[in-house]
């Protein structure tokens, strides 16, 4: 891999070229979105309100896949971790706590307007992120995860290639009458994280990584980035759909035409957003572990369809022609490279700005709680004000691996 290549793998690459092609939009000179300056106020005013009205006290936690284990009031990770986890050590805990949420992430796309899942703990009916979260921890502790002593519940390639369609189908509830939107690009996902492990030298199951970090550690606190950087060079092969360049999977990056750079990866607009979605919810395990993580905010805004429906649906973000929105979009479009690109930017703006509404500093509220708390809410919220089912404002064909 060039060093150029090896440059994309990283949370500053992200920020980077988003950003230019921000400085495009704010020039006027992109062609499908402008950037409204005058609606970014508003806008943060909105995700401001949203963090006082979820977290009246401003004791936000991050933005990670640990905040869906909980439903009405029972945290399932608890739940399962007292039944299968009690004589565990801390290291077998987190290395479980790992592997459960890898999986969870993996499976983390939009599920679709039109399913839902009924957890057995509990018995309550979900949607969306928390009903995947929920279905993914039945999957794990009820199908995938066998056990083993010293190594508690875990999962290797031999469990994921084992996965059946069927078998994942059946554990998210998916039928005609209740569509999974992607059950397929799901499984093809899981499979992936099963060859990444049988070709790995270092990783027999994803909570390895925490073996890899812990060496890092020895020479001092471990940066977000670098456990992005870790996730994508030890799981990057997993994107079926990713950027290929130079004979190198790059994952979730798009081509924009009018970036330019100085070496050779002209046009390349890297995202990572499951990638940086699945750090900042290994960010949580490896703290309770006792590692030290710092620069939390090296990490981006996640350019996904709330974050990004948030920006469209206050205007911050405008199409350049109306009848945009009305397309169905695919996500390798340089329509939706340009979108997300302009999500990225914008939530810096966005968080440093609802700090000083909550007169609040980085280190105290991280852009990773600004997500949990405002931007994420804040987009959910306006879309089911302005649409019956919730959609966001942007039509996407999405497969189960990007969004």
């Amino acid at each position: 891999m060039s060093q150029a290549l090896r440059g994309l793998l990283s949370a500053r690459a992200v920020r980077e070229r988003c950003t230019l092609i921000a400085e495009l939009a704010l020039r006027k000179k992109t062609r499908w979105f402008r950037i409204n300056e005058s609606n970014i106020d508003p806008c943060a005013e909105l995700v401001t309100d949203v963090c006082k009205q979820n977290y009246p006290e401003l004791d936000i936690p991050y933005h990670s896949r640990w905040r869906h284990f909980t439903v009405n009031g029972t945290d399932l990770w608890k739940h399962y971790s007292q039944q299968r986890l009690a004589e565990a050590d801390g290291t077998m805990r987190t290395k479980t706590a790992i592997d459960l949420v890898l999986i969870s992430v993996l499976l983390d796309a939009g599920a679709g307007s039109n399913w839902s899942f009924v957890d057995p703990v509990t018995g309550t009916k979900l949607y969306r992120s928390e009903g995947l979260a929920a279905a993914s921890v039945d999957l794990f502790f009820n199908r995938l995860a066998k056990y083993q002593d010293g190594n508690g519940w875990y999962i290797d390639a031999e469990v994921l290639h084992s996965l059946t369609l069927s078998d994942l189908a059946g554990s998210f509830q998916h039928t005609e009458r209740n569509p999974l939107v992607g059950v397929e690009g799901r499984l093809q996902l899981l499979r992936g994280l099963g060859s990444a492990l049988s070709g790995s030298d270092v990783l027999s199951r994803p909570g390895d990584l925490y073996d890899v970090l812990l060496s890092k550690s020895t020479i001092g606190p471990v940066g977000a980035d670098e456990i992005l950087h870790e996730v994508l060079v030890r799981f990057g092969s997993i994107w079926p759909n990713g950027l290929i360049h130079n004979h190198f999977n790059l994952g979730d990056a798009g081509y924009h035409q009018l970036l330019e750079t100085q070496d050779n990866t002209n046009h390349i607009v890297p995202f990572h957003k499951l990638s940086q979605w699945l750090t900042y919810s290994l960010i949580e395990p490896l703290q309770w572990s006792g590692l030290r993580i710092t620069r939390m905010d090296e990490l981006t805004g996640l350019p996904e369809y709330r974050n990004g429906g948030l920006l469209i649906d206050t205007e911050v973000i405008k199409p350049v022609q109306a009848d945009l929105l009305a397309q169905r979009l695919s996500v390798e479009s340089e329509a939706v490279v340009e979108w997300r690109a302009l999500t990225v930017f914008l939530l810096d703006q966005i968080a440093d700005k609802v700090r000083t509404r909550l007169r609040k500093d980085q280190a105290q509220l991280p852009l990773s709680s600004i997500l949990q708390g405002g931007t994420w809410a804040a987009g959910r919220q306006i879309a089911a004000q302005r649409r019956a089912d919730g959609s966001p404002p942007i039509k996407l064909a999405i497969d189960g691996t990007i969004f």
